[in-house]
């Protein structure tokens, strides 16, 4: 896939930087997930490990946000059956094909050769906060919010790197509430490098773009590789594989059934109100 062919992001080189950008591009949608995102993310990913021009990557997202998550008007609102919403009885590989082949499409972030500076303004929520942790570094605005409230009803993170990023308490923590934390709570955590005023947020992860892309690039690939394979050494792959199986299991819970119907009638939003007030869904 070339990058004008690109309906969901949008991909450029800095050739006298050394830098490729990659942005999240739908931005009426806050930048929400449909299906065509993740594989043109993994395929800009790609035209930048292949282009030794290119030796950092920045990814961002356009207008308001990085990413709001999956777009739930496709998802949510739409009635069943939908990609990662089946009918009853449902097939849970069916499930599973489709959303572990998402999971690794964000993963190219990660095991990209070129190191990945996420740059974070706005929400990174639910599955953008799966994009966002598949960075080697994230900066982000100080008024920015990362978290996954989907762990509520409805979601479990398929990429698992909360665990990795956070640690198991705050992981825990996190995901046993759902809730969404700022970018100065996400630095003290470890979550983000740093958090920075938004109007600072552009020079600060240029700066550290370019302090890395004066560095050959063999160096940086072998500093990422072996920095990663202790990762994978620790299960990384394993515990992805689980948590994309139980992801598909809480859409088709009997609550995750019966949030789905709320959302389907009254609106995803008001959905997530009732569930929030512990209201009856049906």
């Amino acid at each position: 896939m070339s990058s004008n062919q690109f309906t969901s992001i949008l991909y450029s080189v800095d050739t006298d930087r050394r830098v490729a950008h990659i942005t999240l591009n739908r931005p009426d949608n806050l930048n929400a997930i449909n299906n065509e995102m993740p594989r043109e993310i993994r395929a800009a990913v790609a035209l930048a490990n292949a282009d030794d021009n290119v030796h950092v990557i920045i990814l961002s997202g356009a207008g308001r946000s990085f990413c709001a998550g999956y777009d739930l008007e496709l998802y949510a609102e739409t009635p069943r059956p939908t990609e990662g919403s089946q009918s009853m009885p449902w097939d849970p590989m069916i499930d599973f094909e489709f959303m572990y082949d998402n999971t690794q499409c964000f993963m190219s972030l990660w095991r990209s050769y070129k190191p990945v500076i996420g740059k974070v303004h706005g929400f990174a929520v639910a599955g953008g906060s799966d994009i966002a942790l598949c960075c080697d570094i994230l900066i982000m605005g100080r008024h920015a919010r990362i978290g996954y409230p989907p762990a509520r009803v409805w979601g479990c993170p398929t990429t698992a790197m909360w665990l990795y990023r956070a640690g198991m308490q705050q992981a825990k923590r996190l995901l046993f509430t759902g809730e969404v934390i700022g970018g100065e709570e996400a630095e003290r955590l470890g979550i983000a490098l740093k958090a920075v005023s938004e109007n600072k947020l552009d020079a600060e992860v240029n700066a550290l773009a370019d302090r890395m892309a004066s560095v050959p690039r063999n160096q940086l690939m072998m500093h990422k590789l072996m920095i990663n394979q202790a990762y994978s050494n620790m299960g990384m792959e394993n515990t992805q594989m689980l948590a994309t199986l139980f992801d598909g299991i809480t859409r088709h819970t009997p609550e995750g059934v019966a949030f789905k119907a709320a959302a389907e009638k009254f609106g995803f939003k008001a959905a997530v109100r009732k569930r929030e007030a512990g209201e009856d869904w049906q």
